[in-house]
């Protein structure tokens, strides 16, 4: 029909050749390949990020709970622990005695001690200090520490050092009983030695129990944290210290520890398995508790404090 192509709407169909009015390359660019397929964890509500978030969570939750305990306050709980921190000058918050308690000179002299020093005296009933004590022998008495402060391990051979005598340092490798932690602080401190390095990892800390067990000494001893047990005593030994550790297979006895009088540290192994591998590579000796028959070994704080008596003895006659 004549003229339709002027009718509304209408669309003439050209002849010509070339390019044209159109899409201007869109639909190649949206042929092209979005790159890799992401990880199953990493999309958007896929089951699996879900879980993975869920882990996320979860460990963000159980961090924050152990900074939350690690921010907490200690309680040293019995009466002779809490006079004998109380004598070392171990800083204190709070001091609880139980309502009703017996009176005796410890109860009086750590009350008096505990003013003395502007520490809080609190009663509290029998039952909640058990709570807080979680059911420990407390005799009616608990005082608040703080978190332990740890030296560095070059602290400790600095106050060696200073002390003019030879270097005398207590390593533990791998000893997860706080128990035995607080009672080989207290024979290194009893027998001379100038401080304890203790593990980050895998091994107890001065808690509460420590504390006790050490009867205050930790609070006069430096006890260093090393983030590499191996690696610190290398450099201990780079600084002309040797290095001696307890093995029931020892090379020497006690008794033959010519290396006494030396710079020396000494290192107590875990209760089971004893000194790990690389450590026991790393002493320069190795030395053994002479027993009797049928005893097999030693708690490693017992052992610990036969070898530094030794090395005291020997140090005086020298």
């Amino acid at each position: 029909m004549a003229g339709n192509d002027r009718r509304r709407g209408a669309v003439r169909k050209s002849k010509k050749k070339g390019m044209v009015v159109g899409s201007g390359g869109q639909r190649r660019k949206g042929l092209r390949g979005k790159g890799p397929t992401p990880k199953a964890e990493e999309r958007v509500s896929h089951p699996a990020k879900r879980r993975a978030d869920a882990r996320a969570k979860a460990e963000a939750q159980r961090a924050k709970r152990k900074a939350a305990l690690e921010s907490q306050p200690e309680l040293v709980a019995g009466r002779n622990p809490v006079v004998e921190c109380l004598r070392a000058g171990v800083p204190a918050s709070g001091l609880y005695v139980a309502q009703g308690v017996d009176i005796d000179d410890r109860v009086t002299e750590a009350v008096r001690e505990a003013k003395s020093r502007g520490i809080t005296v609190l009663d509290v009933p029998r039952v909640e200090l058990d709570r807080m004590t979680k059911n420990a022998v407390h005799q009616g008495l608990a005082l608040q520490v703080p978190q332990f402060q740890y030296a560095h391990p070059d602290d400790v051979l600095t106050a060696a050092r200073d002390s003019g005598l030879p270097p005398l340092i207590v390593a533990l490798d791998g000893v997860t009983d706080p128990r035995n932690l607080g009672a080989v602080i207290r024979s290194a401190a009893a027998f001379g030695a100038h401080g304890v390095i203790v593990p980050q990892r895998r091994s107890a800390g001065v808690t509460a129990v420590a504390w006790r067990t050490s009867a205050g000494t930790a609070a006069k001893l430096p006890v260093a944290r090393a983030v590499n047990l191996t690696r610190t005593l290398r450099d201990l030994k780079a600084e002309g210290l040797m290095v001696v550790g307890l093995d029931a297979d020892g090379d020497v006895t006690a008794d033959e520890l010519a290396l006494a009088t030396e710079p020396l540290v000494v290192v107590v192994g875990s209760e089971g398995r004893g000194l790990s591998r690389l450590v026991r590579e790393t002493c320069d000796q190795t030395v053994s508790i002479p027993m009797a028959g049928g005893v097999e070994s030693l708690n490693a704080s017992v052992a610990a404090g036969v070898v530094l008596a030794e090395v005291a003895r020997r140090r005086r006659i020298r």
